[in-house]
Order: C-alpha cells, then sequence, then structure tokens
C-alpha cells in the first residue's frame, strides 16, 4: 500500500470513528470527541516540530500548555478594579524589579567577573523585590476572596488570547531554550521536565495571579451560550424544523462552532508546518537532526536553530492550550498533570508517526478517541470477559476493579504494538 492510499486510508477510518460514535452513542459524544481530539492534534503537531523534525526531546509539553490555558485569564477575563487599586501596580513593578535584578547581575558578571559583587545585587534585588511583592499581593488576595481575590485579565475578545498563549509560551520557551538547550537531549528531557512542574507550581500558588487552586471560571466564549440559543424563538423554531429538541439542539450547535474554529486552526497550522517541512528550512532542521556534526562544519548554528524550532513548537503547544481552556471555560491549575498532557501527548506522535506532521494528526485522533471510549467501554468488556467467572470470585472482583486502570493499560499495549510492528508510526516519514 502506497503512503497517500495508507494515509487516506487511516484518516478516513478516524472519520468512519467518529461518525460511528455519533450513531452509536450519540453526536454530543462524537462532537466532544472530535473537539478535544483536534486539540490533541495540534499539541502533537508541536510536539513533533520539536522532536520528529529537530530531534529535540521536550518533556516538558504540561507547562506550555498550561501557559496557553493562563494566557486565557489573563487577555480575556475582565479586570478586577478592587484588586488593581489595592497593589496591582506595586505587584507588577515588583515583578519588573526582579527582571531588572536578574538581567542586571548577569550584565554586572559579564563585565566584572566579580562573584561577590553579583551575590550583593541579587541580594539586595530579591530583599527590594519582596519588600514590594508581599504586602501588594497580601492587598490584592483580600478583595473579595471568594469570588476574587486576582487582578483579573485586559477584557479583550477571547479569540486574542489564543495567539496570545502561544506568545506566553514562546516567551517561557525562549527563556527554558536559552538555558537547557546545551543540554545532551536526556538532561534536556529532565530540565524541561522539572521546569514545566515549577510553573504550574506557580500558577497553583499566585492566587493574585490566577487564582491559583480556586480555579477562574466563566471565562469568556467565542461562540453563543446555550441558554441565549434555548431562549431564541429563532433558533427554537429552527431545532424543532430539523426533529431537535432545543436543549439537545443547542449544545450540538455549541460543540459544531467550536470544531469549525478549531479545524481552521488546526488546517491553518498544518499548511504552514507542511510548507516548513519542505522548504529549506525544514531540510536543514532535519539535517542537523540527522548529524549535529556534519551540520556544524557545513557552517549551521545548531544551537540558534534548535531554540528556533523549540520556540515554535511550544507557540503551537500555547495556542493548543489556550484553545482548551476555552472550550472547558475554567482554567484550573491543578488539572495539568504531566501523565494527560505530556505522556499521551508523545504516545500521539511515536503513534502516528514521528517526523510526519499528517502522522502527528492522526495519532491526535486516533489516540484521544481511544482514551475516550476505552472509559466509556471498559466496565461493559471486562463485564463480559469475566461472565464466565463465578460470582464472588476473587479473580472477577479484582478485574472489575481494575476497570479504572484499562486506558494506561490500552495506551501501553497500543504503544508496544505500534513499536513492535510498524516502529516509524502508522504514517512514517518519507
Amino acid at each position: 500500500m502506497s503512503q497517500s492510499v495508507r494515509t487516506y486510508a487511516l484518516f478516513a477510518l478516524v472519520f468512519v470513528l467518529i461518525v460511528g460514535t455519533g450513531l452509536v452513542q450519540g453526536w454530543n459524544q462524537a462532537l466532544t470527541i472530535l473537539n478535544m481530539g483536534l486539540v490533541s492534534a495540534i499539541m502533537a503537531l508541536g510536539v513533533n516540530l520539536q522532536w520528529g523534525i529537530a530531534g529535540l526531546f521536550n518533556v516538558g509539553v504540561m507547562g506550555f500548555v498550561a501557559m496557553g490555558g493562563m494566557a486565557v485569564v489573563l487577555t480575556s477575563m475582565p479586570p478586577v478594579p478592587e484588586a488593581w487599586a489595592a497593589g496591582g501596580v506595586r505587584s507588577w513593578g515588583a515583578i519588573a524589579l526582579g527582571v531588572l535584578t536578574v538581567a542586571g547581575s548577569a550584565f554586572i558578571y559579564k563585565k566584572t567577573r566579580k562573584g561577590w559583587l553579583v551575590a550583593l545585587v541579587v541580594l539586595l534585588g530579591f530583599v527590594a523585590y519582596r519588600m514590594m511583592r508581599d504586602p501588594a499581593v497580601e492587598a490584592i488576595e483580600a478583595v473579595n476572596p471568594a469570588l476574587e481575590g486576582y487582578l483579573g485579565g485586559l477584557g479583550l475578545p477571547v479569540l486574542l488570547a489564543w495567539p496570545m498563549g502561544g506568545l506566553l509560551a514562546a516567551g517561557a520557551a525562549w527563556v527554558i531554550g536559552k538555558t537547557a538547550l546545551g543540554l545532551r537531549s536526556d538532561y534536556l528531557a529532565i530540565a524541561t521536565l522539572g521546569i514545566s512542574e515549577i510553573l504550574i507550581a506557580i500558577m497553583k500558588n499566585e492566587d493574585w495571579l490566577t487564582r491559583g487552586v480556586k480555579n477562574v471560571n466563566g471565562l469568556p466564549r467565542p461562540v453563543p451560550y446555550e441558554t441565549d440559543l434555548q431562549n431564541d424563538p429563532g433558533f427554537v423554531e429552527s431545532a424543532a424544523a430539523w426533529g431537535f429538541e432545543p436543549t439537545l439542539a443547542s449544545t450540538l450547535y455549541v460543540k459544531l462552532s467550536y470544531s469549525i474554529l478549531f479545524t481552521v486552526a488546526l488546517v491553518a497550522l498544518l499548511v504552514l508546518a507542511q510548507l516548513a517541512l519542505k522548504s529549506p528550512w525544514g531540510r536543514m532542521m532535519r539535517a542537523i537532526r540527522d548529524n549535529e556534526v556534519s551540520s556544524q562544519a557545513m557552517g549551521k548554528d545548531v544551537t540558534f536553530r534548535h531554540l528556533q524550532v523549540f520556540i515554535l513548537g511550544s507557540a503551537i503547544c500555547g495556542l493548543a492550550g489556550a484553545m482548551m481552556t476555552t472550550l472547558d471555560g475554567l482554567f484550573v491549575p491543578t488539572s495539568y498533570q504531566p501523565l494527560r498532557y505530556t505522556f499521551l501527548i508523545w504516545v500521539m506522535v511515536i503513534v502516528g508517526g514521528s517526523g510526519n506532521n499528517l502522522g502527528a494528526v492522526l495519532g491526535g485522533f486516533v489516540i484521544w478517541f481511544l482514551w475516550i471510549q476505552v472509559e466509556v467501554l471498559g466496565p461493559q468488556i471486562m463485564t463480559v470477559l469475566t461472565f464466565w467467572l463465578p460470582d464472588g470470585s476473587g479473580l472477577k472482583e479484582h478485574l472489575l476493579e481494575s476497570v479504572a486502570h484499562m486506558r494506561l493499560l490500552t495506551m501501553g499495549v497500543i504503544l508496544l504494538l505500534v513499536l513492535r510492528f510498524s516502529p516509524r508510526g502508522l504514517l512514517p516519514e518519507k
């Protein structure tokens, strides 16, 4: 089977699976899988850009996705005037002071090479930073802490938060890349994982910025609310004409609207990724991935190119994180776990085909579909498999109680099967 035929056949299979879900389990479930499949495909596309094309082992995907989610809060939520009056300017002034302290200490060390002077600057800057920050943060978090207790955002349209999520993740990637990209691949993985955990810890503890573990609810949406549609006589009449009950019709309309927005974003990113892959820049990145030494001998700046692609891939993950937070309607820092936002994305890239953009997209859909359906169908499958065991059997009870872990078992089995029978993925790199 040729590569093109295989590509069409596998994407047709994904289409059949989603349509089959709609016919059997309902279109509400099918659109839920489709929307998160689109977002997951964008995340996989960003990781594939870093690993499949450049060979960068980034295990900090979770942190960049979370940065995108935080961008939705900072961009689209309305500001809290009382909190800004209590300490908004002082809190951001403290952040600016901290940045100037770090930059100033680096500049002084570069010019003088005197460690004691750098240590003195860092110490004085830290003391000044805490003296400015702590009272401001306490004042902000004391403003209606049950509902607010943070500065809020800029009150801009939520669609602007998507590119802002990419920019925020790109900025974090630049800082991380300047310090970590000189490390060997395994050390780079450890560094990115650790830094992503630090980013999540900051979001959990800085209540004045994102409300921390109290979460941010009621994020603005780029599509209508279900209740507004249900109160619209024209929409209710149209739903009845199509044979849909208004509540179900409003839910499907909202999810379908998200599907259209996400599809436009995915197609645009995929086209750009394909153009980049086939350009001289893409060929150069693959050459660096395959042999850094020979690329350096040809005059290529490997470190700069690694930083470049690291920023681009992280920006795509940040964009996907902003899209996902908008879809959920709330920002929950504690929900960002390595299993979901790093391991699962890597499984998507490996199963789909590392180095192939279409393979990464395919892996995003396939793995997310299985991730959801295993939870739905797992209890039924296990009940059928254990029907022959007598009731009260210890083995039967153990298997039925272990259904919650079938997701992890399924992902592991799929990964092993793909690595055994198709080591380069379902759609290998040409």
